[in-house]
């Protein structure tokens, strides 16, 4: 059955399986096909055994938070109940004894009409001030 979310809320849903570390649920989010280009990886996550394995090391640390930076988000209509919907938030978590966060960029592709709308999820950090690569 398809999720009964608006799409401009689907990026918070998200976030909050994130946030209960409810892994499952967010790899079911996903179709068998879907890809998702991870902020903390190398390397894209294609196939529900991959997504599974990034969310639980993702979901194992200390003190996990996402928080949407950007509401509302950029929330374009494709066709039927497609959306590519784009924004901004910040993964926090703790990196030894210090509390970190790292603000990000995300992209999803989705299609509502689906049990599994993720066709597409990327996620990249953004470039800080002070990096050697900032572009202002």
């Amino acid at each position: 059955m398809p999720l009964d979310i608006e799409a401009p809320e689907f990026p918070a849903f998200w976030a909050d399986c994130v946030n209960q570390g409810r892994i499952e649920e967010l790899v079911a989010l996903y179709r068998e096909d879907a890809v998702l280009m991870p902020t903390f990886s190398p390397n894209a996550a294609g196939g529900r055994a991959a997504l599974r394995r990034y969310f639980e090391l993702l979901c194992a640390r200390n003190n996990l938070r996402v928080t949407l930076l950007d509401e509302p988000v950029d929330c374009l209509p494709t066709s039927g109940q497609g959306y590519v919907i784009s924004g901004a938030y910040a993964f926090s978590f703790g990196v030894g004894e210090t509390l970190r966060s790292f603000p990000s960029r995300f992209t999803f592709v989705i299609d509502l009409g689906h049990e599994s709308p993720i066709l597409h999820h990327h996620s990249s950090r953004m470039p800080m001030e002070g990096d050697d690569l900032f572009l202002a």
